[in-house]
């Protein structure tokens, strides 16, 4: 080789290595995978039960068969630190339609078999891939295929549709059932429970975008989450692979009624949102020290069969601000265990409670409002009402939304629990829904008494934020 010229034979080994280096990556697409934070995190959720609640083309499904790919395979990587299959598995994988699992999951876990040299172009190795069993009736599809696993063994997996009625899901023993889009609620049922028995006990991926509303598996994830259960949202703010303009150009495409579902992963919510205003208009970063001459005061959701929640407001007096900078929410609580986490926000702030406060306790005979007092809470001594009088809901709501609508209402990017009731608030056949708006109503009621709010008289400490982490 002379200066910058070939030969021909040098020529023909660089073409060929290129050819080779494209058939490498084409056949091993596992190796060239690099998920994206939140797909991360739906992979390596503890969890038995997780639900990937994503937009439309954010790459829920391509993260699902990557998942499949490393349990099938035994191949994890290093940042795995999920839950692993020690030995070969039994998968199903299910979508709506034999036709749409043939498109979507079945071409991204084996490839497009369409194509003459498209098997092994998906998410599992070509050289792993042991046996392909097609499906009768289905141009294309596949039934069932087996993997080698590194223990030495082979999995096995079946592609599943909804549509083939729930009967087709029954008697099997599996390690792992993945959902592609949303299952009737009856197959979603019976999914689970094929794999009890699995290798790790009940063990499901349901990856979708919410376009069905708040159905009954949606509900499981979104409003009424077991400890078994994990939902990971994938908004396409979220997405890496997009530019802010390309997210923003995608959002505007989609229908109005549809853009929350199909670009954030929300649920479509019966007659609509609640607080039609953007996310990212009331979320600001975390403040560090909350100004001295900023007022203050709590807001308290009582509960014991539904979750109690309490909220703290700093109030930007001179600006007319309110800033929602902690939060807490627990389930079957006791007073005065709410009172350990509302106290450390300040045991002289004064705090908001509603009407139903004034209920006795049939035990003690003491009203509720009077046992969170005893417990070292600053209660206010009259419910909370409107400073013109009267407790009326959606005079509250209106006040918060035109205060959203207004940049007068900010809330802390930390308080998750916050802003998953905020996205799910919702009205059906025009009457709010009175369900999992316990965070929210906190935050009412301390907005219905802002007046009452107070400065610190004793300022010689800093005034620190230790934000609850207790939320559960």
């Amino acid at each position: 080789m002379m200066g910058n010229s070939l030969t021909r034979k040098e020529m023909e080994e660089l073409h060929s290595l290129l050819i080779e280096q494209a058939k490498r990556k084409k056949y091993n697409q596992l190796n060239e995978y690099a998920p994206q934070k939140k797909q991360v995190d739906y992979h390596n959720a503890s969890e038995p039960d997780v639900c990937l609640g994503a937009g439309n083309q954010l790459g829920k499904t391509y993260a699902a068969a990557h998942d499949a790919a490393y349990h099938m395979t035994g191949l994890y990587p290093d940042w795995w630190t999920g839950d692993r299959f020690k030995k070969p598995c039994k998968l199903w994988l299910c979508g709506k339609t034999t036709e749409v699992v043939r498109d979507s999951f079945q071409t991204l876990i084996i490839g497009d078999w369409s194509q003459e040299d498209g098997l092994g172009s998906g998410s599992i190795p070509r050289h792993l891939i042991q046996k392909v069993v097609k499906r009768t009736g289905t141009q294309g599809a596949v039934d069932t295929f087996t993997v080698k696993h590194v223990s030495g063994g082979y999995s096995r997996a079946s592609f599943k549709s909804y549509d083939m009625g729930r009967e087709k899901f029954q008697a099997a023993t599996l390690d792992k059932v993945y959902f592609d889009e949303e299952p009737p609620a009856d197959i979603y049922s019976e999914g689970r429970t094929r794999t009890n028995k699995g290798q790790l006990g009940n063990n499901t991926s349901l990856t979708f975008t919410p376009l069905l509303g708040m159905t009954e598996v949606v509900m499981q994830f979104y409003q009424d989450p077991k400890p078994n259960q994990r939902l990971v949202q994938f908004t396409i703010m979220d997405a890496e692979h997009y530019t802010d303009e390309e997210k923003q150009i995608i959002i505007d495409g989609y229908p109005e009624h549809e853009r929350q579902a199909r670009a954030e992963g929300i649920p479509i919510l019966g007659s609509g949102r609640i607080f039609p205003v953007p996310e990212e208009d009331i979320k600001e970063h975390h403040i560090d020290t909350i100004p001295v001459h900023w007022r203050r005061i709590n807001g308290l959701d009582f509960g014991w069969d539904h979750p109690q929640a309490g909220v703290q407001i700093a109030y930007d007096a001179d600006n007319d601000v309110v800033h929602v900078v902690r939060g807490v929410k627990l389930r079957k609580a006791i007073p005065a265990e709410m009172a350990l986490s509302v106290k450390k926000w300040g045991e002289w702030v004064p705090t908001a409670w509603p009407h139903d406060g004034y209920q006795h306790d049939k035990g003690s005979g003491k009203a509720l409002a009077e046992q969170y007092r005893d417990s070292g809470i600053n209660m206010l001594y009259e419910h909370a009402t409107h400073e013109q009088g009267g407790i009326g809901v959606e005079a509250g709501i209106m006040d918060m939304i035109e205060r959203m609508r207004s940049g007068r209402f900010k809330v802390d990017e930390s308080l998750t629990e916050w802003f998953e009731e905020f996205r799910l608030y919702h009205r059906k056949n025009g009457k709010i829904v009175k369900l999992h708006d316990d965070i929210i109503s906190a935050t009412r009621y301390a907005l219905m008494m802002i007046r009452h709010s107070e400065i610190e008289t004793d300022t010689t400490e800093e005034l620190d934020i230790d934000f609850i982490t207790d939320f559960g």
